[in-house]
């Protein structure tokens, strides 16, 4: 009987389903977001008042803690009236006021996403792009304080990054790969030993490869490890490939335990060379290597670069502590990543 019932659903039924599922789950996203608008609007409206009475009649903490206190009794069902709350309410309608963009971004954030921003950052410049990075890349609490505590921000946009990108890449696209880059990059998900092998290396990068992604950042896509190509006749193999999904090209990352060398750049200049022959789409942008060594003298890195043909970078990167257990189920998973980057394009 049921499978009758399904025969006769007219033409153009699972269409209309489908539409109308997706316009239900947007209104649920917009209802969502109107009230955490509403939320945050009121928080600030309850800061702004608290510092006016405070500057013009003294009220002192005791007064404060009262006011919380009758107004969770006015509103039991309702949470965020508590002595800590009025005091990130009270800061963050200040640092609204001073500068008002603010108050648009953090309309878009969760309350302990704001409350991160406003107790792990002093600069409102900072606030503002970790609050617009942690809105585009959608990261959970738990990912916008690891991205504070490596100082995202100074190694992505801040210091001088080493690469030919501007000589070998279209201008579009070497601004987007330049964006990517970071310098230094962190690696604090695993622990090795600071005299740590290549090899060592890399098989922590990928028994952790969801940490490992996180801290390459938004668009790349896990390809493989040891990636064998064949050239006339000699076996080569890629450290770790990868394929960044807003710059449509494949990444070839080679991992050098100790300091960088010249001849290293000659050396993913080739790859970058076979992998472009032999693996890369006509449809594929020119594929990207970037050099990861322990340390690098930047003069040395800009005189190899120089004279290239593939479009190479080089960035160091550290070893540090485990991330704490607590902060490990936050992480998203690499299909997690996977499908949100494949929605996102």
């Amino acid at each position: 009987m049921k499978n009758d019932k399904i025969a006769l659903l007219p033409q153009g039924y699972d269409d209309l389903l489908k539409d109308l599922k997706a316009r239900v789950h947007k209104a649920r996203m917009s209802a969502a977001l109107a009230a955490n608008a509403e939320l945050v609007s009121l928080y600030i409206d309850i800061g702004k008042a608290i510092l006016e009475r405070r500057d013009a009649e003294g009220w002192g903490t005791k007064i404060i803690e009262r006011l919380g206190n009758d107004l969770r009794v006015a509103f039991p069902g309702i949470k965020g009236f508590s002595p800590r709350n009025f005091r990130y309410m009270r800061q963050l309608a200040q640092i609204c006021a001073e500068t008002p963009i603010l108050q648009q971004v953090v309309a878009k954030l969760p309350w302990g996403h704001t409350i991160t921003l406003v107790e792990k950052l002093k600069a409102d410049n900072e606030r503002l792009w970790y609050g617009l990075q942690a809105i585009e890349h959608g990261w959970s609490r738990a990912v916008l304080q690891i991205q504070i505590e490596t100082g995202l921000h100074e190694r992505q946009t801040q210091l001088p990054k080493v690469s030919n990108f501007k000589k070998r890449l279209p201008e579009a696209q070497s601004e987007m790969a330049l964006e990517v880059l970071k310098d230094p990059y962190i690696f604090d998900f695993f622990s090795v030993g600071e005299k740590a092998h290549e090899r060592d290396i890399e098989r922590g990068l990928v028994r952790h490869i969801t940490e490992f992604l996180l801290e390459l950042g938004s668009g790349f896509s896990y390809v493989g490890k040891q990636v064998h190509l064949e050239v006339a006749g000699e076996d080569f193999y890629l450290d770790l490939l990868f394929y960044h999904l807003k710059l449509r090209c494949y990444v070839v990352i080679e991992l050098k335990a100790g300091a960088f060398k010249p001849e290293y750049a000659g050396k993913l200049n080739f790859y970058c060379s076979a992998v472009d022959d032999m693996l890369r789409h006509e449809n594929d942008n020119p594929t990207i290597g970037l050099l990861l060594c322990k340390e690098k003298n930047g003069l040395l890195a800009e005189y190899a670069l120089r004279d290239m043909n593939k479009a190479l970078a080089v960035s160091d990167y550290k070893l540090t502590r485990a991330i704490p257990e607590n902060l490990k189920p936050s992480l998203p998973t690499v299909e997690d990543i996977e499908r949100e980057l494949h929605q996102e394009n």
